[in-house]
């Protein structure tokens, strides 16, 4: 199907009013209303940030006026059991980005929104995709809704976060990811599923085995939509989204717009309310940034410090043979250390995952793969063991702390060789850190670290126990000789699973704002 769309930066005189692009009746209009509701005013905490714009496209200015910000979930005309689970979750003040777009993406409108990690985009549009499709039933193979995400671990995030909201209105989820069977899969979507949390290569895998199809799809959300093209997606992103129904909802949601989010901005999206908390300014009152130049003979003997503190720590290093070796160094210094690459399975990974969320691993050594999609409640530092070379790749894991507004620490460790290249990432990145010259056992990385002593005594920590496939084991000899699609086998979520959130923790019965 030809999807070709106006530019978004075309004049008003050559633009149709938001009235021909509001998804047709069978969607419907919900508009929203309220007060102003303007970004939070930034603090000085920490290190000093500022704006940067390298690399980035100007966002487009919307055509049409866009309904005013909200300050509070009550002002929406959202379905009342939605607002019911924001009331038991105890969310009542809508982040920024929540209280601009809602009511823009309620009544129909394509939103671009810009934020940092943990700024509340899931909720953003996860409310409105929710609210649009309430009351409608998908046929088999036929979803409703779809949210295209970069990685596995973002797409379980995301379906997590808004299972509860999926199940009060009595729609079914599928999160469609590598590592799991297939099968099992297109049997979930056989049966239906109005909403599908997706990667783009499964995703095309069973549109290409008869398991799927889009033509339903009348809300489109993409979600990370620049980790999506950094990691060559592009080329599929746009496939599939020339899929999709005519006159359809589209919502971007990325922390950064490079140029290739730009193609898809102007291909896909018609004259979008946008809105923009800048990545680095959101994280000013809340985020901590310091450079640790450590020397070489002393690198690993301060790694295995700052990983005995008290509390959990992600530690991110380039490649996964880096991250083994480190975790049995960690492991043989009484340290609880456990790593999360590529070249885990999917259950290995979510396994791994949980025993860090519930104590059992402490210091986490990832590589990139954990750098989106992944929320621990509570966690206060990331290190970075090896700079980033890109500064998107900074900004993403200094995103895993720091969330819904609580406090955090991003430390990088760099080499004299490395301090040069380092500097120009971090001013790419917008960012100005404190930097200290430390050793292990100085008093100035226990203080930004928290780092100790480690005790010595070996630990050992139990690999995650990997489910083998049912059925037969002809069949699953089978099974391992099939070659793998390009999409990876995949992970399926019904909305009446377990709602506890990603973490698997209860939420704290005070919390007002939700950002997930």
């Amino acid at each position: 199907m030809n999807r070709s769309r106006r530019s978004p930066y075309q004049n008003a005189n050559s633009r149709s009013s938001v009235s021909s692009r509001s998804a047709g009746a069978a969607y419907g209009s919900r508009p929203g209303g309220g007060s102003f509701y303007g970004d939070r005013p930034a603090g000085g905490r920490g290190a000093r940030q500022s704006r940067s714009s390298q690399g980035e496209f100007a966002m487009p200015v919307s055509t049409t006026p866009a309904l005013p910000a909200v300050e509070s979930f009550d002002e929406l005309d959202m379905p009342k059991a939605l607002l019911s689970v924001l009331t038991r979750q105890g969310v009542t003040t809508p982040f920024p980005i929540q209280g601009a777009t809602l009511p823009n993406s309620l009544a129909g409108r394509d939103v671009l929104g810009r934020g940092r990690t943990g700024s509340g985009k899931t909720i953003a549009f996860g409310l409105a995709l929710l609210a649009r499709i309430a009351g409608r039933r998908a046929e088999p193979r036929r979803p409703l809704a779809l949210v295209l995400v970069p990685t596995r671990e973002l797409a379980q995030q995301v379906t997590d976060a808004l299972t509860p909201f999926a199940h009060a209105v009595r729609l079914r989820m599928a999160a469609v990811v590598g590592g799991m069977s297939i099968g099992r899969q297109a049997q979930v979507l056989n049966r239906g599923a109005e909403v599908v949390v997706a990667t783009p290569g499964r995703l095309k895998d069973l549109i290409q085995r008869g398991d799927c199809q889009l033509d339903g799809v009348g809300v489109t959300v993409l979600d990370e939509a620049d980790q999506m093209a950094d990691m060559g997606f592009l080329p599929q992103v746009t496939e599939l989204l020339e899929q999709v129904a005519e006159g359809g909802q589209t919502m971007l949601f990325s922390a950064t717009l490079d140029r290739n989010v730009d193609r898809l901005v102007r291909n896909f999206l018609k004259d979008p309310v946008t809105h923009s908390v800048d990545p680095s300014a959101a994280a000013v009152s809340t985020m901590e940034h310091h450079v640790l130049h450590v020397q070489n003979v002393d690198k690993d003997a301060t790694i295995a410090h700052i990983a005995s503190r008290d509390g959990g720590v992600i530690m991110f290093t380039e490649t996964r043979e880096r991250a083994d070796a480190l975790v049995e160094d960690l492991l043989a210094n009484g340290v609880k250390a456990a790593a999360l690459h590529g070249g885990k399975s999917q259950p290995q990974r979510t396994r791994t995952l949980e025993q860090f969320r519930t104590g059992q691993v402490t210091a986490l050594i990832a590589t990139n793969v954990a750098a989106r999609g992944i929320h621990v409640d509570g966690l206060d530092l990331v290190v970075n063991l090896d700079p980033p070379s890109d500064h998107k790749d900074y900004l993403h894991r200094g995103g895993r702390t720091a969330r819904a507004g609580e406090s955090g620490t991003v430390v990088t460790l760099v080499l004299p060789n490395q301090r040069r290249a380092t500097a120009r990432m971090l001013s790419t990145a917008g960012i100005t850190p404190v930097t200290t010259r430390v050793s292990a056992g100085d008093e100035d990385l226990a203080r930004i670290t928290g780092a100790r002593v480690p005790n010595g005594v070996p630990v050992v920590i139990a690999d995650p126990v990997v489910e083998r496939p049912r059925g037969s084991a002809a069949t699953r000899r089978g099974r391992r000789s099939r070659p793998a699609s390009t999409g990876g086998d995949a992970r399926v979520t019904v909305a009446s699973r377990d709602t506890k959130g990603s973490s698997g923790r209860r939420r704290a019965p005070r919390r007002i704002a939700l950002a997930a």
